[in-house]
């Protein structure tokens, strides 16, 4: 899968689940500060990213995923 497709199925999921216009997506922006994210809330996000593509996200990368661009990066390499 590209980096392009990624990115755009991500920004689809994301939208539909928290309800948050892509326009509001910059790639480095802060998720949890442009999600709206509560700890309840970034499990769900954990657990969207880990069904759809069947990769697992352990504790401690969390810390490593701040921005939009870390998560994309974050699944790209992890494919």
């Amino acid at each position: 899968m590209t980096r392009e497709k990624i990115i755009a199925q991500v920004n689809n999921l994301l939208e539909e689940e928290f309800e948050v216009e892509q326009s509001e997506f910059a790639p480095d922006a802060n998720l949890k500060e442009t999600l709206s994210l509560d700890s309840i809330n970034l499990v769900d996000l954990i657990a969207l990213v880990q069904m759809t593509y069947k990769i697992t996200i352990p504790v401690e990368d969390l810390k490593q995923i701040q921005t939009f661009n870390n998560l994309y990066d974050y699944i790209e390499q992890h494919l």
